[in-house]
């Protein structure tokens, strides 16, 4: 499935990856974790209500909402509680998103080096995810954390550091997302942004891609090579 828009005329030169939903498989754990944790603290809230008020989506950012469905703030106790249980789930369940592991090497052979990993969650959620499937490898001093950014997505600055750090303009680099808050992040930074339509969101995620900026839509990561191909990249 790919939904084309007007191709970019300038030659990328690096590829910034999301983490969650892009390069691991991780959302619907992590958003069944945060459900239930979220049914417990007074929010007796579905699933499917979970993606559409939390994915894509920093939990502080949320905080105002929680309390006005649960009746009281989630504090830091809670928060960390909640990351614990995410973190034990991730770290028994989490693989890689289908295709990615195949393509990793060669990009990261083919832009020597140049593919980084910038998130809008917490370091602890990104290492252990990037470590626990194995990914770490071609990330390794490239790795980008929201939480660490003066603003995290859908403020550019995630994106911003990691264009920098490689030395490179925002503009010559290509971002994955599959979210419309990543997608906005990577559009504010400068960059062309590819939306990736994970398998459990493909039903109604393309239309809100687009609309959020990303220029393609894709839902077979072993088809990125040849797409950022096609889009001028450097490889």
């Amino acid at each position: 499935m790919r939904h084309d828009a007007t191709s970019p005329p300038q030659a990328f030169a690096a590829i910034l990856f999301d983490c969650d939903g892009v390069l691991v498989d991780s959302e619907p754990i992590t958003l069944r974790v945060l459900t239930r944790c979220l049914q417990d603290f007074g929010w007796p809230l579905t699933l499917e209500q979970c993606v559409e008020h939390f994915l894509g989506r920093a939990l502080q950012h949320q905080l105002d909402l929680i309390e006005a469905h649960a009746g009281r703030r989630p504090d830091e106790a809670w928060i960390a509680a909640f990351r614990l249980q995410r973190d034990e789930a991730l770290l028994r369940e989490v693989l890689p998103t289908p295709g990615v592991a195949s393509i990793l090497p060669g990009l990261h052979a083919g832009l020597g080096g140049r593919i980084a990993c910038a998130s809008g969650a917490d370091r602890r959620k990104i290492e252990l995810q990037l470590s626990t499937t194995g990914l770490i490898r071609w990330f390794e001093g490239r790795m980008f954390s929201g939480h660490e950014m003066p603003r995290t997505k859908p403020a550019p600055d995630v994106y911003l550091a990691a264009a920098e750090h490689l030395q490179l303009e925002p503009g010559r680099c290509l971002v994955v997302e599959d979210s419309p808050t990543g997608v906005r992040a990577g559009v504010s930074a400068g960059a062309t942004v590819l939306g990736f339509l994970p398998e459990f969101r493909q039903d109604t995620l393309a239309r809100e891609l687009v609309r959020a900026g990303a220029v393609r839509v894709f839902d077979d990561m072993r088809s990125l090579p040849e797409l950022a191909r096609s889009l001028g990249l450097e490889l």
